[in-house]
C-alpha cells in the first residue's frame, strides 16, 4: 500500500476517534445480505439502517394522514432537504429540485428546449445509454441534429476539450448551431472521470448551454456548482450520497428556469400560456414559493419518502468522517484496488498518461482474455462474432452472482472485456483481492468455453 493510501486511511482513522472503521467492520451499518459481497456500488447505490429507518418513518406518516402529510407536511420537509443538498453542492436553494433520477432530469431539459433547423446536440462517445436514446427520440421528433464525438477510452482531458470546441466551431462554418452540449461528471462505463469543469467553461466560451449528466456527482467528486455554473446538471443521490432510490438533485439556475415550463409528466404546477378567457387551477395549497420550485413540488402520485431522506443521509456521512474524508478514502481504494487486481490478472488499468481518469471511486481493469481465441470458441457454437463481446460480458454477470454471491460490472469495450470496480467506504482492498482472484478462475472458465456451452442450451 502507498504512502498516500495510508495517509487517506489514517484520516479515516482519526474521524472515528482513533478506531477504524473504513471496510468490512462498517458493513454492518448497510443492509447487505451476509453472504453478499457489494461489489458494484456505482450502478445503484446502498443506503444504511438508520436511512431506512427515517426512510419508513416519512412513509407511516404519509399513512396515518394521507391528506395531511402529503398537502401540507411534505413540502415543509422537502424544503428541509433542498436546504440540506445546498450546502453539499454549495448552490442557492432556490436552483435545487428534486427529480426520481438523471435520467428523468436529462429528458426534462431536452424535452423543455426548443428546437429550430440546424440547431444541434452535441454529446460524447461515452454517453450514458439511456441519454443517447433521449436524444435520438429528440432528433426524431423536432428539427434538432445530433452531433457525436467519437473516441475510446484512453484519451487525454487536454484532447477532448480541444475536440469539443473543434466540432463547435466546425458546425458553426457549416451554418449550424450547437443549442446544448451534454457530457458527464464521471462516465458510468467504463467508470472514469471526465473534465467537466473545463467542459462547462468551454460552453460558456462558445455559446453552448452545458447540461451535465452527474449521475454520478454527489458524494463522488467535489461539486461547487455555484462556481461550476452550469446551465443545467442533474445528479442522483441513491448512488453515492447514501439516499434510498430513486432521488435526484436538480440543478437549474436562476436565468434558466424559464426554459423549464414542464416537469416529467406534466403535472399541477404547469403553466400554460395565456389564453382570453380561460383560467387554469391548481388544486394543491398555494405557495409563495417560486414557479420553478412549485412546478416540481409534486410531479404525480408517488413514493416521495427519498427525497426526504436527504438530511438524516447526510448526517451520517459527517459522523463517519465527511465528505472530503469519504471521497478521499474511496477514490485512493478505486486506485489501490485497480493496481492490485491488474498485478493479479496481470493486465492494465485503464488510465491516460496524465493519470485523471482515475480520479474517482470508479476505475477499470482488463480481463485476460483473447479475443481472437474467444471468438473461435464461439464460431463453433454458432455464436455470431459481432455478438461474443455481449454474450460472454452478459455470461460472467450471471455466474458472479449465482456461483460467487457478488456482482461486478462487466464491459465489452475497445475489442476487450473489463470489469469497472466500485470503492465505498464498506470496503477494503482485501475485497478487491478476493475479486481479482474470483475474475482469475472466470476467466479461466471463459477461455475453456463454458460461456458458449451454456449458450447452446438455450
Amino acid at each position: 500500500m502507498t504512502s498516500k493510501s495510508l495517509a487517506v486511511l489514517g484520516n479515516a482513522d482519526r474521524a472515528y476517534g482513533g478506531k477504524l472503521k473504513f471496510g468490512k467492520e462498517l458493513r454492518k451499518e448497510f443492509l447487505f445480505d451476509e453472504k453478499y459481497l457489494n461489489l458494484n456500488h456505482g450502478s445503484f447505490g446502498t443506503y444504511p439502517r438508520v436511512v431506512q429507518t427515517a426512510m419508513r418513518k416519512f412513509q407511516d406518516q404519509a399513512e396515518a394522514r394521507p391528506d395531511d402529510f402529503i398537502r401540507y407536511t411534505y413540502p415543509k420537509l422537502i424544503d428541509e432537504s433542498r436546504a440540506a443538498m445546498s450546502k453539499v453542492l454549495k448552490a442557492p436553494v432556490e436552483t435545487l429540485v428534486f427529480v426520481p433520477n438523471a435520467t428523468t432530469g436529462i429528458n426534462t431539459v431536452l424535452r423543455n428546449l426548443i428546437f429550430k433547423p440546424r440547431e444541434k446536440i452535441i454529446y460524447f462517445a461515452t454517453i450514458y445509454g439511456a441519454c443517447e436514446k433521449t436524444v435520438t427520440y429528440i432528433t426524431e421528433t423536432t428539427p434538432a441534429e445530433a452531433v457525436k464525438i467519437q473516441y475510446t477510452y484512453p484519451v487525454e482531458d487536454d484532447w477532448l476539450v480541444e475536440e469539443f470546441k473543434r466540432k463547435v466551431h466546425e458546425e458553426k462554418e457549416k451554418g449550424c448551431n450547437v443549442k446544448v452540449a451534454i457530457f458527464d461528471t464521471v462516465v458510468s462505463m467504463p467508470g472514469v472521470r471526465v473534465p467537466f469543469e473545463r467542459l462547462t467553461e468551454a460552453c460558456r466560451e462558445l455559446g453552448v448551454l452545458s447540461c451535465v449528466d452527474a449521475a454520478h456527482g454527489a458524494g463522488h467528486v467535489n461539486l461547487e456548482l455555484e462556481r461550476l455554473d452550469p446551465d443545467f446538471l442533474v445528479s442522483n443521490c441513491h448512488k453515492w450520497l447514501f439516499v434510498p432510490r430513486g432521488c435526484a438533485i436538480f440543478y437549474v439556475p436562476l436565468r434558466n428556469q424559464h426554459l423549464l415550463r414542464s416537469t416529467l409528466p406534466t403535472s399541477h404546477g404547469f403553466t400554460p400560456f395565456p389564453k382570453p378567457g380561460v383560467k387554469y387551477h391548481n388544486p394543491l395549497p398555494a405557495s409563495t414559493k417560486s414557479a420553478y420550485v412549485i412546478n416540481f413540488e409534486f410531479v404525480g402520485t408517488i413514493d416521495n419518502a427519498p427525497y426526504l431522506c436527504i438530511p438524516e443521509a447526510i448526517k451520517f456521512r459527517e459522523s463517519i468522517g465527511g465528505e472530503e474524508t469519504i471521497q478521499s478514502y474511496c477514490h485512493q481504494l478505486a486506485k489501490d484496488a485497480a493496481k492490485r487486481a491488474a498485478e493479479i490478472l496481470g493486465t492494465e488499468v485503464l488510465e491516460n498518461s496524465t493519470g485523471t481518469l482515475t480520479n474517482c471511486c470508479l476505475s477499470n481493469v482488463k480481463l485476460p482474455l483473447s479475443l481472437d481465441e474467444i471468438q473461435s470458441i464461439a464460431l463453433k457454437a454458432g455464436i455470431d462474432q459481432d455478438s461474443v463481446g455481449t454474450v460472454v460480458r452478459d455470461w460472467m454477470s450471471r455466474a458472479v452472482i449465482d456461483g460467487f454471491g457478488t456482482f461486478m460490472a462487466f464491459m465489452f469495450y475497445g475489442d476487450a472485456w473489463w470489469v469497472r470496480l466500485s470503492a465505498q467506504v464498506y470496503l477494503e482492498i482485501e475485497d478487491f483481492e478476493w475479486a481479482a482472484q474470483t475474475l482469475k478462475q472466470l476467466c479461466g472458465r471463459v477461455a475453456d468455453g463454458e460461456f458458449a456451452a451454456v449458450r447452446s442450451q438455450l
